[in-house]
């Protein structure tokens, strides 16, 4: 195979190559826009829902919060744990440094607790410092609540009477109370209380329905995909073209190869000049008069 031929082989190679990897990429993003709407789709349909009895999709403790389910509104009576009270950590909200208020709220009559998140407190100046965080309502409550599925547990260190993530059971040890029947697949996010506090909290915010860029990223991944085949193909035609054509570049020896004799260059046949051509002529026309005079 000359050197040409292989040049172009692995360009084709190299473009099949980028070609596949680009349309795995696009396949990937195409995946998380599809995951990014379908849960888009469920906080549209759940968020403002009217509410259903915690027991619909929490039916016992250790149940998991189905995907379809989260950010269902349930109604639950029973009464908060106001001394069992948890700082959730490093959870800005709107670009605010914010503590979210973790109460947990035992649940009449079957007595497991929810994991409350009633809203949020500034951190103050300086994020050491104590914070007072208002109450809830005493006595049986009547709540309404969006119910989240639990967050993973985390082993980052927080003080005493706080976490770093909402995940039931380390919520439940940091309040002192990790003997208690909890909910340990969601956690509920509060809406309204009967009767109501007397100090409010910083509500918390609505999920982010932007669909973020993943389509768009898909469509260029595979736009690559596409020009990196033609590209590649059409180099490697060009090195098939210039090598039939002659007008590639010179085959240069490797390191092992014998150094090619130099060729010679042709010389230049003589081309007479146009007063000799004259004179040879003359010469001939004196050669056949004095024939012709020897002849007579």
């Amino acid at each position: 195979m000359s050197p040409a031929r292989r040049r172009a082989v692995v360009l084709v190679l190299v473009g099949v190559l980028v070609a596949v990897a680009c349309t795995f990429l696009g396949r990937w993003q195409w995946h998380r826009h599809e995951w990014r709407d379908a849960r888009i789709a469920t906080v549209e349909r759940n968020y403002d829902a009217t509410p259903v009895p915690l027991a619909d999709v929490l039916p016992s403790t250790d149940a998991a919060l189905a995907d379809d389910d989260e950010w269902s509104q349930v109604r639950v009576v029973g009464t908060y744990l106001p001394d069992a009270t948890v700082l959730l950590r490093n959870r800005p909200v709107g670009g605010t440094p914010a503590y979210h208020v973790l109460v947990p709220f035992r649940v009449a009559p079957t007595g497991g607790v929810l994991v409350v998140d009633r809203g949020w407190v500034p951190t103050g100046a300086d994020a050491s410092a104590d914070v007072d965080v208002p109450p809830p309502p005493a006595g049986e409550v009547v709540l309404v609540a969006r119910v989240r599925q639990a967050e993973s547990a985390t082993d980052r260190g927080a003080p005493a009477g706080s976490v770093q993530a909402i995940h039931p059971a380390q919520v439940m040890t940091a309040a002192g109370l990790a003997d208690e029947p909890v909910f340990t697949g969601a956690f509920g996010q509060s809406v309204t209380e009967e009767p109501a506090a007397t100090s409010t909290l910083g509500a918390l915010p609505a999920p982010d329905l932007d669909p973020g860029s993943h389509l768009s990223y898909a469509f260029q991944w595979w736009a690559f995909a596409l020009g990196g085949l033609v590209g590649f193909t059409w180099l490697a035609r060009r090195e098939l073209v210039e090598e039939r054509d002659g007008t590639g570049a010179p085959f240069a020896p490797g390191p092992g190869t014998a150094p090619a004799a130099p060729v010679r260059p042709a010389r230049p046949r003589r081309r007479e000049g146009r007063a000799e051509a004259e004179e040879d002529a003359l010469i001939d026309a004196q050669t056949s008069d004095d024939a012709s005079r020897t002849a007579g």
